[in-house]
């Protein structure tokens, strides 16, 4: 379905507020039914997102300058994402030896555990979306919504 019809636009839209339009319709139908994935594990996509970063630290520390710069929404508040983890076992904090100001992230194990019965879901959840467009499409896609992003 065109844009203009899901908005019920009477008027016509130029092109460039039609792709603005139609990205961040995108972005609410895929937050949502990835919303759906997250709802029945208690967690939001956020602390979804700290928990596949912790991951990614194989067994090492982040701290939370590190997460904050990889999450996906750099608006997050990364303290509370912690603390709310922390109240579900998902994670420990604990303040680094060295330096007393730094406080060091870990998945725990129930974290890890949590993601690997997650990844399956996660998955076929993406491939819902990928499943309407080729392997061209989708680098094609990629590399456009990249072009785009870029403001330079």
């Amino acid at each position: 379905m065109r844009i203009e019809e899901i908005i019920k636009s009477t008027v016509s839209i130029d092109d460039a507020k039609k792709v603005v339009l139609n990205i961040m319709y995108t972005q609410n139908v895929i937050a949502e039914k990835f919303n759906d994935v997250l709802k029945p594990y208690d967690l939001s996509g956020e602390q979804y997102n700290v928990l596949r970063i912790l991951r990614g630290q194989k067994g090492n520390p982040a701290n939370m300058c590190v997460i904050q710069e990889r999450m996906i929404a750099k608006n997050s508040n990364t303290t509370r994402l912690i603390d709310k983890l922390l109240l579900k076992d998902l994670v420990t904090r604990e303040v680094c030896p060295e330096n007393r100001r730094k406080i060091e992230v870990l998945i725990t194990q129930k974290g890890l555990d949590l993601l690997t019965e997650l990844d399956p879901k996660v998955l076929e959840n993406e491939r819902l979306f990928a499943n309407n467009l080729t392997q061209e499409e989708l680098l094609q896609l990629n590399t456009l919504l990249e072009k785009y992003r870029n403001l330079n």
